[in-house]
């Protein structure tokens, strides 16, 4: 199984901080995996971008994902990709990149779930939890409930997919998650918008990996 790290952070297009500059705060900040989520530049524009994040990832040790652009492959030095439409065909994303590259694919319902985990995702992003500042959709909300028993019938069908909330989570919500037996907690609204962007990042880094259920 492929390293998937338990609290993921997640890059947007936002006035104040360029995708580079929230790279680099939180690979200070301690993180071990970026999501590059940039959906608003030509190809171009793009690599400039990944290729100086990715700099940035090796010098910092982390995790460089980029969220769909799966067509970049090869063209920078790119981990994984994640991937959005929940009707993408993860059996042929998988020829296409090979075993080494990681693809993590994007979850509403449990039926998602485990066709991802039936057509090699590595891990799933499930959600949303919460309305989100930097990824408004109509997807209808998961409480905590839901992720509890979600997770329950994977077990149950021994599935074994990394499964993480993701949409609108704050830290004051990572304890009640986690115990949901949920694998980890994506986040990015919460540190971008942040007075404290390293504090704010620590302080969900800390609540992920001290939680009692990992």
């Amino acid at each position: 199984m492929k390293y998937i790290e338990k609290f993921q952070y997640i890059t947007h297009d936002i006035p104040h901080l360029s995708h580079i500059e929230q790279a680099q705060l939180a690979c200070e900040a301690g993180a071990k995996w970026i999501q590059y989520r940039c959906l608003s530049k030509a190809d171009e524009a793009l690599l400039q971008e990944i290729n100086a994040i990715a700099e940035i990832c090796d010098d910092w040790g982390s995790t460089l994902i980029v969220t769909n652009h799966i067509h970049l492959n090869g063209k920078a030095d790119i981990q994984g990709f994640h991937i959005e439409d929940m009707d993408a065909d993860f059996v042929a994303l998988r020829k296409l990149v090979g075993n080494d590259i990681t693809l993590g694919g994007s979850a509403d319902t449990i039926e998602n779930l485990i066709r991802l985990a039936s057509e090699g995702a590595d891990y799933a992003g499930y959600g949303p939890f919460a309305v989100s500042e930097t990824k408004p959709n109509g997807y209808a909300l998961i409480d905590l409930e839901a992720y509890h028993h979600t997770i329950k019938e994977l077990q149950a069908k021994a599935i074994q997919l990394p499964v993480l909330a993701v949409g609108g989570i704050k830290n004051y919500d990572v304890e009640a998650l986690m115990q949901t037996g949920i694998y980890g907690i994506a986040v990015s609204g919460a540190i971008n918008f942040a007075d404290d962007f390293i504090e704010a990042y620590q302080d969900f880094y800390l609540l992920v990996k001290e939680s009692p259920v990992n």
